[in-house]
This record gives structure tokens, sequence and C-alpha cells, in this order.
């Protein structure tokens, strides 16, 4: 476990697999840390520097007081690339994840060459739906949303299985300000004008039952971008890469190779 100490944050980082080669950068979902992604490591290809990291107020990241910019949350990730001389990376985001890619995509192409915009969009929700599920959180813990959150994460045969208590455990272990405050980062973000103008390699990945950014909205987002592609997981809801991390690896793997990376 590392610790990269950024000014206002300090950000909990790992690197697995190659440290010479090309860099690959995961950014989680809401109410996750950076676990949401080792079921995807064993099936990818060797060579490559896997970078993760939690964002601030998730996971062992520092908490800083709520509510938070989705541009602070940029920044983080981006002061992280440098602090680690990490270029031309490829970047995955999922949900808020992939907003964080979009905006870093925006502000340094240096830093980005290639993205994978999962389960996400330019825009998630209304700021009033944010709005009152900061205020939910703030009254009564992420614990009193749980049980509707795990119902638009994951598909009706997965949350019938014992797996299903560890990613509810593993939200309602998240502080509920960090979780708050990056709720509000989500809340007042339109990426819809700044995405349209990208122009690198694009792959969407969507999961069929996700319930928290439906497929329609994946494409959309990705549509904005010319020349990228769309990827439907089936069986799968918000978090594909836990449900279907075979297929997920695959389809990222794919990626990789077409846009040279390996």
């Amino acid at each position: 476990m590392q610790i990269a100490e950024l000014g206002d944050v300090r950000l909990h980082y790992r690197v697995d697999g190659d440290p010479d080669g090309a860099p690959v950068v995961f950014a989680n979902s809401l109410g996750t840390d950076l676990r949401l992604w080792d079921p995807i490591l064993p099936h990818l290809p060797d060579g490559l520097r896997l970078i993760r990291y939690d964002k601030r107020g998730h996971g062992l990241s520092s908490l800083p007081a709520a509510p938070y910019s989705m541009g602070s949350l940029v920044r983080d990730v981006e002061a992280l690339l440098d602090h680690l001389g990490a270029r031309d990376c490829m970047f995955v985001g999922l949900s808020i994840g992939g907003m964080i890619a979009q905006g870093l995509a925006v502000k340094r192409l240096d830093l980005v060459r290639a993205v994978v915009l999962s389960n996400t969009g330019a825009k998630i929700g209304t700021p009033e739906m944010w709005q009152e599920r900061i205020a939910a959180v703030n009254a009564q813990g992420i614990e009193a949303l749980a049980d509707g959150i795990m119902e638009r994460w994951f598909s009706k045969d997965f949350r019938a299985k014992p797996e299903l208590a560890l990613w509810r455990n593993m939200l309602v272990r998240q502080p509920a300000e960090g979780y708050a405050g990056c709720s509000a980062a989500i809340s007042g973000t339109d990426f819809y004008t700044p995405t349209s103008g990208l122009r690198l390699p694009a792959l969407g990945i969507a999961g069929s039952e996700d319930g928290s950014t439906p497929p329609d909205l994946v494409r959309e987002t990705v549509d904005l971008i010319p020349g990228s592609r769309f990827h439907l997981i089936r069986r799968a809801g918000h978090l594909p890469c836990v449900e279907q991390p075979e297929e997920y690896a695959r389809v990222l793997t794919e990626f990789l190779r077409e846009t040279g990376h390996i």
C-alpha cells in the first residue's frame, strides 16, 4: 500500500504488473474502493503497468471536508499521475470514474491517450436526485440506502449469491462524508459539450441490467466522441467487471491491442 501526498489530499494507490509497461489507470465507482478491479486483473495480459487508486473520501485515501467538485477529483488523479511519472495512459473509468476520465482527457491529453467509459455518462441523474441522496446519507448513513443501491448495481442472479455481501460491506464501510462529497461532484457535472470535443480512441462498456447508468446513456455518451465503439455486457448491472470479469477483461484487452497500447 502506498500513499501520495498531493496537497489537500492523500491518495492511497497501488501499482501492479510491469513497472516499465504501458500504463493503464483504473478509476472506480461511487461507494467502492480500488478492489473493484480485482476480478479482472488475472485476466489481463502481462507487460502492463496497472495503476489503481482510491478517490478522495473513499477507501484508504484521506477524507477532506465535503462537498467535492468534479474539478477537484480530476486534479487529484492528475497530480497522482504526475507524481508517478505516468504519461500516455489508457484510462479506464467506471461510473464517477468515467466522469473523471472525461474531465482528465479534456484537460490533459498528454496524460490520456485513450479512454474506456464504463457504466457512466456525460451527465448522470439530476441535481435534485443527488441532493435527495446526499440528504439521506447525511441523515441516516449509507446503510439506509444500501439495499436499493445493490439492486441498481447488480443483476438479479448476482444478488442471490453470497458474494453480494462483500460488495454491500464495501459500500456501507465507505465514509458517509466521502460518499456525499462525491455525490455532490456528480450532481454538478455536465460534460456533454467538453466530451463532444474529444478526439481520441474511446470504448464504451455498459451492463444490460444497469439500474444506475443504463446502456442507452453509456452509448449516448461515447457516441459524442467520433470513431468510438460500444460494447454491451449481458447478465450484468452497474459493475460488469465484478459480474462478468472474463468478458470485461477480454473487451478491454482487445481495445488495448487495437489502440497499440500492447
